[in-house]
């Protein structure tokens, strides 16, 4: 099958149809959802799915993947702290974590998609290997969940949460031991978090990538914040990521997630040049 393209469609707008619209100028025709009118994808109610549905069949478009807020949270207590982006997501706390697990598990089934986008809780302190352990721990029931209920759980590497690297995740999946927890690569985060994403985040997950989360970024002066940028022109280096994901015989989605929007301009104005620069790496 190859290397498919995909966009979480809130990176285009929040006009569902009018994202999937934008999508298919490019001819891409994965959708990954994370926000729609406004809503996040794990508080949609049946009205908003069936429409979301209808949409996407008039298009012929499939669902790449859930991009859901699980796990963004805290690893200790029920504090409803945020740390991070939420896209639209409410604070859940730990305990009502499975709960949107399995409801997030029920909308997967009606997207007809196997995967579900995780994470690993919000960074608070350093990285210690009792708290690694604590989160390899934390993925007993999810995994439990995700085989009973035959989806994937894709833990993406995020810099503000415990797990930012392509080393940390990778070692994390390795450790959790199921066929029903991969990775969702985003070398993005992972440069962000401070590491080199080619070669060194990417050979350390290889093997264990199911899906991969294209964004692009220099970094400002202080040579820590990013400043996203469009998809190649900046530091991560696509053209050889998609060379040795070829090369491994990846057949998954390559999903844009540029963030990156223009001075003075709208999340469709960043995509734009993202979409049409993904199509060429790609070769399309």
């Amino acid at each position: 099958m190859g290397i498919r393209l995909a966009a979480i469609t809130d990176e285009i707008s929040q006009e569902f149809e009018h994202a999937l619209d934008v999508m298919l100028e490019y001819d891409v025709r994965g959708a990954e959802l994370r926000g729609l009118w406004g809503v996040n994808i794990g508080d949609l109610d049946r009205a908003q799915t069936a429409r979301a549905k209808a949409a996407l069949s008039e298009r012929g478009m499939a669902v790449a993947c859930l991009a859901t807020p699980i796990y963004k949270c805290d690893i200790e207590t029920d504090d409803t702290t945020v740390h991070g982006r939420m896209h639209l997501a409410s604070s859940t706390p730990l305990a009502g974590q499975m709960e949107l697990l399995k409801r997030c598990c029920g909308l997967a089934h009606e997207f007809a998609t196997p995967f579900i986008r995780v994470f690993a809780f919000w960074r608070k302190a350093a990285l210690t290997a009792d708290l690694e352990q604590r989160i390899v721990n934390a993925f007993a029931e999810p995994a439990a969940i995700a085989k009973q209920e035959g989806v994937t759980l894709l833990l993406e590497n995020e810099f503000a949460c415990m797990i930012g690297t392509g080393v940390e995740v990778a070692r994390v999946v390795r450790a959790i031991d199921s066929p029903h927890v991969r990775v969702c690569w985003d070398p993005g985060n992972a440069a962000t978090a401070g590491e080199r994403a080619f070669p060194d985040g990417y050979e350390a997950a290889r093997g264990l990538i199911d899906h991969v989360h294209v964004k692009d970024l220099t970094l400002a002066a202080d040579g820590v914040s990013p400043e996203w940028c469009v998809v190649g022109q900046g530091i991560i280096g696509y053209d050889a990521h998609i060379a040795a994901l070829r090369n491994d015989g990846y057949d998954g989605y390559l999903s844009l997630e540029t963030h990156y929007v223009p001075k003075g301009g709208t999340p469709e104005d960043g995509s734009r040049p993202c979409l049409q620069a993904l199509r060429t790496l790609l070769g399309v």
